[in-house]
């Protein structure tokens, strides 16, 4: 096996090195979102209060998220420049310390969420039924939620070398093991006991028990160039600082859009559950139609970091706005086929004509201005490439809450546009947010370079 990236990341066609990182990317997110829906549809044969304290849980899931994921930039970013540069031994040993904080947060998220899941269920509003199933579900899912770190962040080691065919190979794994496991546990088939949604949590535990098992093997033997021995699994301070310098803004950037979601839900639930119904529905499709963004926008970040390593900042820069043009024209066919069939996709999910006609508005407000969405993703994510994080913080915190929370508020309040004002509220942030992050990015283009921003890690360090 080749064990090293294809050197389309640093030479050759630009677009066939996007596509190459961001077709299995694109796969693996499609994979993430099938597992949350295989478990829904199991523990829908459980009755209302099962499937509403899963979604209370995977609620509480995702106010943990933005930790891993603010580690996982950081080790993308560092990784992708080292290997660039062919510094491979200092790539591995980020690449250790990445395994290790990643250990270490998932033992921390453990705790808290054994002693604390049923409360932390009633405060977002679940009935005591609701909250001790939520409870169950999450002790256990916490419990085994150190693995889930550590495969996020062995795949953005993967990422960060240039493969992202092993992490999309782990998540199919994962999605297969949860398959089969589902059912078998949640229902008590094949001589084990039924443990009902306990069980939905342990088929997700072992799963990614074994994906993350996978991963860590995978890079001990030095895939793409990676190779983790036992010696680097131990702290090393400067390395997991380097890491969290630029890991930490990100952190904070997904919080502050993970809470502007919950604020958003409180402003539209003001108009009833029809408003509320519509809009959850609405998210879901936009979530989904943001997919291919995310996946080349990762791609951007590692063609971005991998060709600063090699000192090549003008491909870096290009593979960026390759990346961001091949995306606003997908955005652009979306917002077509939104405007045409809004209805139709709302209907797959609620057919009650209310939510039906609330949904479509939001779909045909927010999607034409989708290909700002792509720019603030893509370019964003090429940003932190680079290891430039605190800058697309700050300019996402301005456009959530400095522009799209207390707009959502005047407009569907104090001007009488009711959920219409929120979903123009949406738009023109994204508009602005979109505008802001290609503002920044143009700004620093000349500034780009490995050097300014790669460390140098000493013998203590390593």
């Amino acid at each position: 096996m080749d064990t090293k990236p294809n050197n389309l990341l640093i030479s050759g066609s630009l677009t066939k090195g996007v596509f190459k990182l961001a077709g299995p990317m694109f796969i693996s997110a499609i994979l993430q979102n099938a597992q949350s829906l295989i478990d829904l549809f199991w523990v829908g044969r459980l009755g209302s209060q099962a499937v509403a304290a899963l979604g209370i849980s995977v609620t509480i899931l995702m106010l943990f998220f933005p930790v891993a994921m603010g580690i996982a930039t950081g080790t993308v970013a560092l990784v992708s420049q080292l290997s660039g540069a062919g510094r491979d031994e200092e790539a591995s040993n980020v690449a250790g310390q990445s395994l290790v904080l990643g250990l270490m947060m998932g033992a921390i998220t453990g705790l808290i969420g054994w002693f604390f899941a049923e409360k932390i269920c009633l405060l977002l509003g679940g009935n005591h039924e609701i909250a001790k199933l939520g409870g169950e579900y999450l002790q256990i899912y916490f419990l085994g939620s150190f693995t889930v770190f550590v495969l996020i962040m062995g795949n953005s080691v993967l990422q960060g070398a240039g493969n992202t065919v092993i992490p999309m190979i782990a998540l199919l794994l994962a999605n297969v093991l949860n398959i089969i496991l589902d059912p078998i546990l949640i229902f008590g088939l094949l001589g084990f006991p039924k443990m009902g949604v306990r069980g939905a949590a342990l088929a997700a535990v072992i799963s990614g028990i074994i994906a993350a098992g996978l991963v860590v093997i995978l890079l001990s033997r030095g895939i793409g160039g990676i190779r983790v021995r036992r010696s680097q699994w131990r702290l090393r301070y400067g390395i997991a600082m380097s890491i969290l310098r630029i890991g930490v803004p990100s952190t904070g950037q997904l919080f502050a859009r993970t809470l502007m979601q919950v604020v958003l839900i409180k402003v539209v639930a003001f108009f009833g559950t029809a408003a509320i119904a519509a809009y959850s529905i609405g998210l879901r499709i936009h979530q989904i139609s943001l997919l291919p963004a995310f996946a080349l926008g990762n791609a951007a970040a590692t063609m971005m970091g991998q060709n600063l390593g090699a000192g090549r900042a003008d491909r870096a820069r290009k593979a960026s706005w390759v990346a961001t043009s091949i995306d606003a024209g997908i955005m652009m066919v979306l917002t077509a086929v939104f405007f045409m069939f809004a209805p139709v996709f709302i209907r797959i999910f609620d057919t009650n004509p209310e939510v039906v006609r609330i949904g479509s508005h939001y779909l045909m407000t927010v999607s034409p201005f989708y290909i700002f969405t792509a720019f603030a993703i893509v370019l964003g994510r090429a940003l932190s490439g680079a290891g430039r994080t605190m800058a697309t913080m700050i300019l996402t915190i301005i456009s959530l809450w400095g522009i799209q929370v207390p707009l959502a508020i005047v407009l569907s309040r104090y001007c009488d546009m009711g959920t219409q004002g929120v979903w123009w509220a949406i738009s023109i942030a994204n508009t602005i947010h979109g505008l802001l992050i290609t503002w920044w990015f143009q700004r620093v283009r000349e500034n780009l370079s490995a050097t300014a921003n790669l460390p140098v890690f000493t013998e203590a360090d390593t």
